[in-house]
């Protein structure tokens, strides 16, 4: 008799509070004021989510200057640079900030450090949304806030003030990957100073968690979420360090099913920038296409949950 091939699903996956909560802006947003609404940026980065608020009314824009004058603006879930906000203020434009809590967080963080002169090394991905704005939350006269990527540029960065410096991180890294080059820095600049609290998230901390448990568990993992998700790269990239060949979609067409043809074992995760919907359907579909059984493999309960703000919520 033939194996059933089973199907394992990670927990946690796919939204966490931040996007949750960007999300129900955007939409209560156009539910209070109508369409359109402009938002920097995609407010997360998860193509059906997006897409769904297109056709909803919202328009997604990369420069201020494409808002016109008397529109609303919601600045996305990654964060926004000081620049940025200051150009919606001078404009008078109304506009409502879904940062996640987690990352204005850090952004608080390279505030304070700028106002006591000290430099920063930012450890992120260039060119990220997050590291922009992080970046462009830095202001000091004497100080200068450096971005390191990788364990190599931590070894080869170069200070002004290696006695008069910090760190801070991207929330959705890697959490090994990350405290390798932390240790390297410590390892560089003794009297570098770190947040109380690491600065990646909890949601990117549980679902990687949940992957490395997927990883002894499976022979080839799908993790749903769009290529520009950094936390949903994290992850497919998690499962190919711990041993599991695994890919990255958006969508069920997205897969190659000759690969999965001999696996006996497969896992499903989720960014947290995946919707829900989107996650079951692509469940669905895989149990129609493998005649396959479900097992939901336990993890961290997530309770947590982000206010809207005052203006926007429901009365």
């Amino acid at each position: 008799m033939n194996q059933k091939t089973k199907l394992s699903l990670a927990n946690p996956r796919g939204f966490c509070a931040g996007v949750d909560r960007a999300i129900e802006i955007v939409n209560r947003a156009l539910e209070m004021f109508g369409s359109p609404i402009y938002v920097k940026h995609e407010v997360v980065h998860n193509k059906t989510v997006v897409n769904d608020l297109k056709n909803r009314g919202a328009i997604f824009i990369e420069e201020i200057s494409d808002v016109p004058d008397n529109s609303i603006v919601i600045f996305s879930a990654h964060g926004v640079s000081s620049k940025v906000e200051e150009s919606v203020k001078v404009r008078n434009l109304q506009f409502f900030d879904a940062t996640c809590p987690l990352v204005t967080k850090v952004h608080m963080e390279v505030i304070r450090h700028g106002r006591a002169d000290k430099d920063i090394i930012l450890i992120g991905h260039e060119g990220h949304p997050e590291v922009e704005g992080t970046m462009g939350r830095y202001s000091s006269e004497n100080g200068n806030i450096y971005l390191v990527q990788d364990i190599d540029e931590a070894k080869k960065v170069s200070v002004n003030q290696p006695n008069n410096l910090a760190y801070v991180s991207q929330t959705t890294l890697s959490v090994d990957e990350t405290k390798d080059i932390i240790n390297e820095l410590i390892s560089k600049f003794p009297n570098i100073t770190g947040p109380k609290k690491d600065d990646i998230c909890y949601a990117t901390q549980n679902r990687q968690d949940a992957v490395k448990q997927l990883a002894l568990e499976t022979d080839f993992i799908i993790v749903v979420g769009s290529k520009a998700s950094s936390n949903s790269n994290r992850l497919k990239e998690l499962a190919n360090k711990c041993g599991v060949s695994s890919v990255l979609i958006d969508e069920f067409s997205d897969l190659d099913l000759d690969a999965l043809k001999d696996c006996k074992n497969i896992g499903l995760t989720a960014g947290a920038s995946a919707p829900e919907s989107k996650i079951q359907e692509i469940i669905k579909n895989l149990c129609i296409f493998l005649d396959a059984e479900i097992d939901e493999i336990g993890g961290v309960k997530e309770n947590i949950s982000f206010k809207l703000p005052p203006e926007l919520r429901a009365s």
